[in-house]
């Protein structure tokens, strides 16, 4: 069977080994994709766009490589993930070890100092257009940094030639729909998810916290 066709079960229980945070940081908003809700939107993206299968893939805002390691699974040669938190570039890093997946590499950078001004003026920028497809799983900016999730989708739009797979929340689907025209994109809502945040932080009141999440495709043609 190629590995592009993995079966969507088989594809998520190899995601149940990927280790996640050992001190998440609530700034940060470091809440781990479940290996279901990933195994879903990769499978999604490469069964029904073949956006994953022989393609260079970006995650940004990689954590500890989840998305990463599942679309070299799905037959990605080239992953290069990007996060701003050296710890969760260590996680990151063992887990490919690991899984033994030489062909992801990764960088410490802040997305902010990446992401351009306008989607429309970035041919500039070192990383424009380098990748053909785009994964990530931004903050939500409810703890810090409020927009920081389209920062991460202007980012992804302008590194990428094709198209950004997304989660963001539900509440904000007609503004994500408003930025993609004022950016001149194309956007596609492929389904929604019941993302579950656990009682990681002491802030928290409640065992689990249930938030409606879309996940998003942006294209750039």
């Amino acid at each position: 069977m190629a590995v592009s066709r993995m079966k969507l079960k088989k594809l998520e229980g190899h995601l149940q080994s990927v280790e996640v945070f050992d001190n998440p940081k609530i700034l940060l908003e470091q809440y781990p994709t479940t290996p279901h809700i990933a195994s879903v939107m990769l499978h999604e993206i490469q069964t029904k766009f073949n956006d994953i299968d022989g393609c260079t893939v970006l995650d940004l805002g990689c954590g500890c490589g989840v998305l990463s390691i599942g679309s070299v699974m799905l037959g990605a040669t080239y992953v290069l993930g990007i996060d701003v938190d050296e710890e969760a570039l260590e996680v990151c890093q063992k887990n490919l070890d690991d899984f033994d997946i030489l062909n992801v590499d990764l960088l410490q950078q802040d997305i902010v100092n990446i992401s351009p001004k306008d989607v429309k003026c970035a041919s500039e920028n070192i990383f424009s257009k380098k990748f053909d497809t785009v994964i990530m799983n931004p903050p939500f900016g409810t703890k810090k940094n409020a927009g920081i999730d389209m920062e991460f989708v202007k980012a992804g739009l302008m590194m990428s030639t094709n198209a950004v797979y997304s989660l963001h929340k539900s509440s904000t689907r007609e503004h994500l729909r408003k930025k993609a025209k004022d950016w001149g994109v194309s956007i596609e809502i492929l389904g929604q998810f019941k993302f579950e945040i656990a009682d990681t932080f002491k802030c928290h009141k409640q065992k689990v916290v249930c938030i409606d999440v879309d996940f998003v495709r942006f294209g750039n043609k």
